[in-house]
């Protein structure tokens, strides 16, 4: 099964890979690895803002940082030339939750990008990974988080 087909049994459609925001590029690709840029917690109404220990759940955060892995997979598809299939692995994220200093559940936070990459990729969603806490983050959200693929 095709991962646009696994995507789509979910009710899943990959928005269009959001430009980039200052002077950066979206992603970098160097063989067959692709770096995939930072992408904050959005949906279609817009940016998922919030602070984990200051008003927003566990589980809000772990959906804002899912919502990151489908925008980190529709940056994969625009790297792969419109071909998601193209997608070897994930080999490692880095996720930061903008939390207060006594917060200490990032990596439950970031399971919701995790557990969703393996869920639709298998084994190939499998990854290495951190997860670490920051301040604040760009325009408030409440996730980002970047990316390393292995493409054909």
């Amino acid at each position: 099964m095709s991962i646009e087909q696994k995507l789509a049994d979910l009710g899943i459609a990959l928005p269009d890979a959001p430009a980039p925001a200052a002077n950066y590029v979206p992603f970098v690709k160097l063989g067959d690895t692709l770096y995939v840029s930072g992408q904050i917690s959005s949906d279609a109404d817009g940016l998922i803002r919030g602070k984990l220990g200051a008003g927003m759940t566990v589980e809000a955060g772990a959906a804002a940082a899912r919502r990151c892995a489908i925008s980190l997979l529709a940056q994969v598809k625009a790297g792969c030339g419109g071909d998601l299939d193209r997608l070897v692995r994930v080999v490692k994220l880095t996720g930061f939750v903008n939390s207060t200093a006594d917060f200490t559940d990032q990596p439950k936070v970031i399971n919701g990008a995790s557990d969703f990459l393996v869920e639709v990729l298998g084994d190939a969603g499998r990854h290495a990974r951190s997860a670490v806490s920051a301040a604040s983050l760009p325009l408030g959200v409440a996730v980002e988080i970047e990316g390393i693929f292995q493409i054909r």
